[in-house]
């Protein structure tokens, strides 16, 4: 790209932290109106490179040049002149305020007034939802937006500055595909006024979609840059990971004469109705459905978080009532959840202490906690579910997220469940942690295990599910064999 004019261009950036180092000897061009895909796995550099060029962080070595200027020295102010905006997972957003303080605030903060002019506010923010036609209520709270409207309004803001360059850190992680799409034509409208989109990423099909160019980290080191169209689902896999993954779709080899778990006519005042599922040992039951469809509301109620109000759960032929987890725990079923952060582990506590929590009282004789047997249980669940980590005592704040996620299944299965409910569990989890999971997953299914996995991500289901129902406005409106499935199929069946 020598030839060519770059907007941003950081050549030979390396950072450390005491004696790790994040990034060492990478490089990162992009061009005016590009858009480009920084992917890596967690952990891999991508977050540093982002604020060593937001001024956040100052790199060790290396030089940076954007628009053409050479850029010594750069602070987070800086940057947001020089036109560089960053909308971070979180959008830094204040939710206690509405749509129009948030826009307006800066504006309002640097004119020097001491008063607040309300009507400039409004006038504010009108214009700059006006940028990308953002249909929105400009005095609604944050709070109550979604998560696709909180992203708008970042986008907003950063347009108020005349970004060149919009960095967006995983702007996907908690869309439903519908809102995904809404973004990625905003995306391609920036694109066409001549603003450079660098979108963070580890999703292989969001790649595909969305980017001109592409450049992947692994182990805070450059592995390689250039035009998307020249890769393909193998070559990106291996340029992420390293290694080369064989994605076999799942075909159940041991499923149970009769079903283990079943919902009949399971319904929840205002969240779903008439739910009728069966589910083998054996079996992976995929559920999909967009965001408020009333997947999650039933996955809550299937382990007893929130009771439904009607209907029947039955567990090996038996009727049983699940009004609170600890019932689903003694009926064998686990369930792992969409926020691992606040709803399945103890994060400032080890990763030992969180595997086996589930299990506390097989462990203790006769009030006695039986030290030996937790060191080997522990050892034990770390090398069956591959948990990275040098020491199981340290904290599981030190873990990444798909190594988390790994300690989340790890102590649901030392429970030792028969049924398996896992919800969004892959969110924010890396493509390799990912693939290790769906093997681990399948195995089980394989050992008799029935599980259900509640995603939106439909090559997840599809690879993973022997049968999927699709759920829409609370109610299953289609089932399928996933052995003749495509996503199209399900994506018009969820609209």
């Amino acid at each position: 790209m020598k030839d060519e004019k770059l907007l941003l261009k950081a050549e030979h950036i390396s950072i450390s932290f005491g004696n790790v180092h994040a990034l060492k000897d990478v490089s990162l061009a992009i061009k005016p109106g590009e858009i480009h895909c920084l992917a890596g796995e967690n952990g891999r550099g991508k977050s540093t490179i982002i604020k060593i060029i937001s001024g956040v962080y100052q790199r060790d070595s290396g030089t940076i040049e954007f628009d053409g200027k050479t850029i010594s020295k750069i602070t987070p102010i800086d940057a947001i002149n020089l036109g560089i905006q960053v909308i971070y997972q979180d959008f830094s957003l204040f939710s206690n305020l509405s749509v129009a303080e948030n826009l307006a605030l800066n504006t309002e903060v640097a004119s020097g007034n001491k008063f607040v002019k309300w009507k400039n506010v409004n006038k504010i923010a009108e214009e700059a939802i006006s940028k990308i036609n953002l249909n929105i209520d400009v005095e609604t709270r944050v709070r109550s937006l979604s998560v696709a409207q909180k992203q708008m309004v970042a986008i907003c803001r950063a347009l108020m500055f005349n970004a060149k360059l919009i960095i967006m850190d995983e702007p996907t992680t908690a869309l439903t595909r519908k809102e995904v799409d809404a973004l990625f034509e905003i995306i391609l409208k920036l694109k066409k006024q001549g603003i450079a989109i660098l979108f963070i990423s580890h999703k292989l099909n969001e790649v595909f979609e969305i980017s001109d160019r592409f450049t992947i980290f692994r182990n805070g080191e450059l592995v390689v840059s250039g035009d998307t169209k020249d890769l393909d689902d193998k070559k990106f896999t291996y340029y992420m990971t390293g290694r080369e993954f064989e994605n076999k779709t799942f075909i159940p080899e041991n499923i149970s004469k009769a079903p283990i778990f079943e919902l009949k006519h399971f319904s929840k005042e205002n969240a779903f109705s008439d739910i009728n599922i069966q589910l083998n040992g054996g079996e992976i039951l995929g559920i999909t459905g967009l965001l408020d469809s009333g997947r999650t509301e039933l996955a809550l109620a299937m382990f007893g978080i929130s009771p439904a109000t009607s209907g029947e759960i039955i567990r090996n032929g038996k009727k049983v009532t699940l009004k609170n987890p600890r019932e689903a725990i003694e009926n064998k079923i686990a369930y792992v959840p969409e926020d691992r952060l606040s709803e399945g582990l103890f994060l400032p506590r080890s990763i030992a202490d969180n595997i086996i929590i589930s299990e506390i009282d097989r462990l203790t004789d006769k009030g006695k906690f039986n030290q030996n047997k937790r060191n080997d249980e522990v050892q034990h669940w770390v090398k069956e579910m591959e948990v990275k980590t040098d020491n199981p005592e340290n904290p599981t704040t030190t873990l990444s997220g798909g190594n988390q996620q790994k300690v989340v299944l790890a102590k649901w299965l030392a429970s030792t469940p028969e049924v398996l409910i896992l919800n969004g569990f892959a969110v924010g989890v890396d493509l390799g942690s990912k693939h290790d999971i769906h093997l681990i997953l399948q195995k089980l299914a394989n050992q008799g295990m029935g599980i259900i996995i509640i995603s939106d991500d439909l090559p997840e289901i599809i690879q993973n599910c022997s049968k999927v129902a699709v759920i829409k406005s609370g109610k299953i409106v289609n089932e399928y064999d996933a052995q003749s499935l495509d996503e199209s199929t399900i994506i018009n069946s969820m609209m």
